[in-house]
Formats: C-alpha cells, sequence, structure tokens
C-alpha cells in the first residue's frame, strides 16, 4: 500500500489520539526521579489510557509486552519497562509511546534527564530536540523527505553527534507504521514529495558516539554499539497548506 492522505477531519482524530499520547509523556517526565522502576512508569501510562479510554497502540504489537517504550542511557529504543530497571540520578531516559483512539494512532517520543545529568547528555538531549524541531519546519508541500533527513544529519553532526540509520520515522494514522519511512540521514528512496494530507511520525534518534546499534536478546531493545548514550524525540505532524501542524505538541 503506498502513501495514505488524512483529510482534515481524519487530522483531528490522529489530534485526539496524539492529546492521549503527550499526557502520558507529560505525566512521566513530571514522575520519573532515581528511585522509580520503569515498570512503574508503565502502570502510570496504563491507568492514563484506562481513563481516557483509549488503547495501546504498543501492547502486543508484533509481541510487544508493555504500552511504553522506556530507554535508559545507552537504550536508543524500544526498552522493555521492568520492575528491576530503576532510574538513577545522572540517567537519560526515553519514553516512546503510542495511543490508539476513534481507531487511529498517535505516536510521540522525549528524552530527558533524571536528577542531575553531565554536559555531554544535555547537550545531546537538547540537540536531538532541535533535530525534531528543524525536521518539523521543513514538512511543508514541495519539500522532500530529503529535506527532513538533511535537517536532521546536517544539525547533529554539526554538533559532533551521529545520527541511528537502522531505525526511521513513518507514516501514521489508522496503522502506527504506514508508508513512507522518513530516514534521519542520507538520501531516503523512494524520496517523497510532501504534499498537503501526509501525516507523518518524525522521530530522530542522536547518539553520542558512533551511529551503530545492536539489539540484545530480548529480541527489541536496541543499545548503541559503543555504549555511549543516546537521545530520541518524536512527534506526529501533518502537512498543510498552511505550514507544518504539529498533533503531538508539548
Amino acid at each position: 500500500m503506498g502513501v495514505v492522505l488524512k483529510t482534515r477531519k481524519e487530522i483531528e482524530v490522529l489530534r485526539e489520539a496524539n492529546r492521549v499520547v503527550v499526557e502520558v509523556l507529560e505525566d512521566i517526565k513530571a514522575f520519573a526521579r532515581p528511585g522509580v522502576s520503569t515498570m512503574e512508569l508503565d502502570g502510570r501510562a496504563r491507568r492514563i489510557l484506562e481513563k481516557r479510554k483509549a488503547e495501546s497502540a504498543f501492547l502486543g504489537y508484533r509481541g510487544y509486552p508493555a504500552v511504553l517504550c522506556a530507554s535508559i542511557n545507552e537504550e536508543v529504543v524500544h526498552g522493555i519497562p521492568s520492575e528491576e530497571r530503576v532510574l538513577k540520578d545522572g540517567d537519560v531516559l526515553s519514553v516512546d509511546f503510542g495511543a490508539v483512539r476513534g481507531g487511529y494512532v498517535g505516536d510521540a517520543a522525549m528524552t530527558f534527564a533524571i536528577g542531575e545529568v553531565g554536559e555531554e547528555k544535555k547537550k545531546l538531549i537538547e540537540v536531538t530536540r532541535e533535530c525534531l524541531e528543524r525536521a518539523v519546519l521543513k514538512m511543508v508541500p514541495g519539500n522532500h523527505l530529503s529535506d527532513i533527513a538533511e535537517a536532521v544529519q546536517g544539525h547533529a553532526e554539526a554538533n559532533g553527534f551521529s545520527v541511528v540509520y537502522q531505525f526511521v520515522g513513518h507514516g501514521i494514522g489508522r496503522k502506527m507504521h504506514e508508508e513512507p519511512q522518513v530516514p534521519n540521514c542520507g538520501r531516503p528512496r523512494p524520496n517523497n514529495k510532501l504534499v498537503e494530507g501526509m501525516v507523518l511520525a518524525i522521530e530522530p534518534m542522536i547518539n553520542a558516539g558512533v551511529p551503530d546499534v545492536k539489539v540484545l536478546e530480548d529480541g527489541w531493545t536496541a543499545v548503541t554499539a559503543d555504549g555511549r548514550p543516546s537521545a530520541h524525540f518524536e512527534r506526529s505532524v501533518a502537512v498543510t497548506d498552511h505550514g507544518p501542524d504539529v498533533l503531538s505538541d508539548w
């Protein structure tokens, strides 16, 4: 199936799903602190889903066992919540979350510091968020996926960081992963032109060291090949004739 363009009505339903996502991410950011387990964070997300009468986009997806991904330090994405995984002062925590409401999927992620972190981690978080912001600005009709990739890669590398190439952003709508794939570096193939009605989940993953990642034995958790920290930000964004419409705004 090719790229599925969304109507204005569908975009508003996507916005509602993303409001649930943002509520969860903001709640977790406020609650996360040293001594809290990542399973506790998953529990908070489950309660908000129930309260908002929404469903998890992650739970059961290709067998994933939780409603959110909680990735710490060298974990890039897909960290599985656990009672044994307890946050410590100086950690960097990336939280990725998806919700389904009205038959459409919201998806977003953010990275934040736990307690006091060093300068490298502070800069990594800041630059990764800036990469996302720069990518979002490129989401106007007439641009191409390559404009998004160039915005992310150029800013990350100018600041001494590297871009994860093994994971990409994606179209989003009734399904969490739709066409097109949205790489954060290189030249996308195909290099789709952006048109009104496209809704994309833009998600730069930036490493302090080398760009390579490997997946652990659990089959999910991706970590940096050199053990250095990583950061991840994601927003669902619609392309409109009036400019980028950020559906998962915070």
